[in-house]
């Protein structure tokens, strides 16, 4: 089994690629600067983002292989792994990397709000597929953030080189926004593929043996990772993943409720709640009346 190359440090990971490090706690990589090497796995301790360079051969993920059309970009956040096992093969690594250690940003508005970024989490699979007009708003943002590190470092450095990676990352906020919109043919059928996951759900005995079905679930079954399962519904339907699980909980419930054969703490068990109380909790919050006033009005 391949042992995982580790980079905990900027400067590691410059020395790897034959990048002179410019600043401590970020780097802008031409990775047609490094030397050719063999497939591996790679640890990251801090955030990269990797802009494949459209003419330049596939990049594999594990076993999958991005589509790169209109170039792509790759978002890994620390501790994540990529790569793929050493075939014995060689390639010349193309495109750039931006990498920033999560030092620089702390006590910034980036710092705080880093976990709203929520493609760092996402699957190789879900990569930001770009325009050639995006790809150019993406490379000016790199080579704003390439000349501040290329001046000497003032008081005002931290400051302009933090603020070009969040005009960078929110742009591919917006970028990845109108991905979910545009890429129908890998998209198509998510929504229904979901509904009918939580009916088949519901119609087995899953509720009462496993519980309520989770939004890591649900994703796991769609081939989806939980981040962009999570996005992609909240764009399609203006409301959470999770927000849709209760409803359809909700649902299922007010046709079970007509049934007073049934118990509401038996439904509640059946519903796949831990305790009735809490399925009592959510009916309110959901429907604002209780299970049993429900029950009676109806």
């Amino acid at each position: 089994m391949d042992s995982i190359i580790k980079f905990d440090t900027i400067s590691q990971y410059n020395a790897y690629n034959n990048t002179e490090t410019l600043h401590p706690l970020v780097s802008v990589v031409d990775m047609a600067k490094a030397a050719p090497r063999q497939y591996s796995k790679v640890n990251y301790g801090f955030y990269c983002v990797f802009l494949k360079d459209i003419k330049c051969g596939d990049l594999r993920y594990g076993c999958n292989y991005y589509d790169y059309e209109e170039g792509t970009l790759v978002f890994i956040g620390p501790g994540q792994v990529m790569g793929i096992e050493n075939n014995g093969e060689y390639f010349q690594p193309q495109g750039y990397s931006l990498v920033f250690h999560p030092d620089l940003i702390k006590g910034t508005t980036l710092g705080k709000h880093i976990q709203d970024y929520t493609f760092f989490s996402y699957d190789a699979h879900e990569a930001l597929h770009l325009s050639e007009g995006e790809r150019k708003i993406i490379t000016d943002c790199l080579s704003n953030i390439n000349f501040e590190l290329g001046r000497a470092i003032d008081k005002h450095s931290k400051t302009l080189i933090v603020n070009n990676i969040e005009l960078f990352l929110n742009y591919c906020q917006r970028f990845y926004d109108r991905q979910f919109i545009t890429r129908d043919t890998v998209h198509k059928g998510i929504l229904e593929r979901f509904e009918s996951l939580l009916n088949e759900y519901f119609d087995s005995a899953k509720p009462r043996t496993v519980g309520l079905p989770s939004v890591a679930h649900c994703a796991e079954q769609l081939n989806l990772s939980a981040n962009y399962f999570g996005d992609l519904i909240k764009k399609e339907t203006g409301r959470s993943a999770q927000e849709y699980i209760q409803a359809k909980v909700i649902d299922v419930a007010k046709e079970q409720i007509f049934d007073t054969s049934r118990s509401l703490s038996e439904i509640a068990y059946g519903l796949g709640f831990k305790y009735p109380q809490h399925f009592t909790r959510l009916f309110k919050q959901r429907v604002g009346q209780s299970p049993n006033e429900y029950r009676m009005l109806n």
